[in-house]
């Protein structure tokens, strides 16, 4: 009964990209001006953003969802042999709080300075999860078939590209695409967050052990 309640709690995995998804595409319209091929996603919940209430409420389950969602795989994971899953979801999961909390405290203040004090914490969290996430996906990329989910490992290089070809085409691509490749970053992690919510609601995290045979004596 407990592990049934456990992998239904892997759904609000997708509850959060759902939620975040509503965020990203319909608060623009609230934004006028806004741009989202050029313009950052945090610019949209900005502490003076004329979009931050409608932003807070459509995005009011993206971390909540996320977190919860992650922790229930982190608990599920625990018991499959490779450590390597264990440490890549571990780190996941360290991922998901830091950006849940960080940026519930340290949220953009687009009318001050990127050297103000809450801005520079606002980076630093990026920096954190940006790090986490590649840390995560790679080691539960390298899991591969000693966790016995050798597909998991696919979605996490999917998602590890995605994220890459994200940042590279924000650091290096024309200001006037930065909010798109900026996104490509964001969602690889969101998604990938779902998708591992549901592997958890088909109870594929932890793969039956097979049974060795007894010799016939």
């Amino acid at each position: 009964m407990i592990e049934k309640r456990l992998r239904l709690l892997g759904l609000l995995g997708v509850i959060s990209l759902l939620s975040y998804s509503a965020f990203v595409f319909i608060s623009p319209f609230f934004y006028p001006g806004y741009d989202w091929l050029s313009s950052a996603v945090s610019d949209l919940c900005a502490t003076d953003a004329p979009s931050l209430s409608v932003a807070n409420r459509l995005n009011a389950l993206f971390g909540p969802c996320g977190v919860v969602s992650a922790t229930a795989v982190w608990v599920a994971s625990a018991r499959n042999r490779s450590k390597l899953l264990k440490s890549g979801v571990s780190s996941f999961l360290i991922m998901e709080w830091v950006c849940y909390v960080g940026y519930e405290l340290f949220p953009w203040v687009s009318g001050e300075s990127a050297s103000s004090f809450g801005n520079i914490m606002h980076l630093i969290v990026t920096v954190a999860v940006v790090v986490l996430s590649i840390l995560s996906m790679v080691l539960i990329a390298l899991s591969g078939r000693k966790s016995g989910i050798p597909s998991i490992s696919v979605w996490a290089l999917s998602a590890l590209l995605t994220m890459t070809i994200g940042a590279i085409g924000s650091g290096l691509m024309p200001k006037a695409v930065f909010g798109l490749f900026e996104r490509f970053s964001t969602f690889s992690t969101v998604i990938f967050n779902a998708i591992l919510g549901l592997y958890l609601f088909f109870g594929k995290l932890t793969p039956p052990i097979p049974k060795k045979n007894n010799p016939i004596t």
